[in-house]
């Protein structure tokens, strides 16, 4: 059950993935050729950054709660080292 719960954050921390950058070119009549697909690959970006910000603070919560937990462990660990 433990590698269970350590395999589930991983996989949680490990899908938050930023988005690649759109590119632009330097030349401007490319980008007047392909201004429908950069206005796309823009349109995208903005779209999964907002995922990927959800994702963080999923995964900042998390992260957070184990924390906690550690925290907690810890101390009951050393209130076993002083019986």
């Amino acid at each position: 059950m433990l590698l269970v719960a350590c395999l589930a954050g991983e996989v949680s921390a490990a899908s938050c993935l930023p988005p690649p950058r759109p590119f632009v070119p330097s030349d401007s009549q490319a980008a007047r050729d392909y201004v429908d697909l950069i206005r796309s690959d823009f349109e995208i970006y903005m779209r999964d950054i907002q995922s990927y910000f959800r994702c963080l603070e999923v995964e900042r919560a998390r992260a957070f709660e184990e924390a906690r937990e550690v925290s907690q462990d810890y101390g009951r660990f050393l209130e076993l080292m002083d019986e």
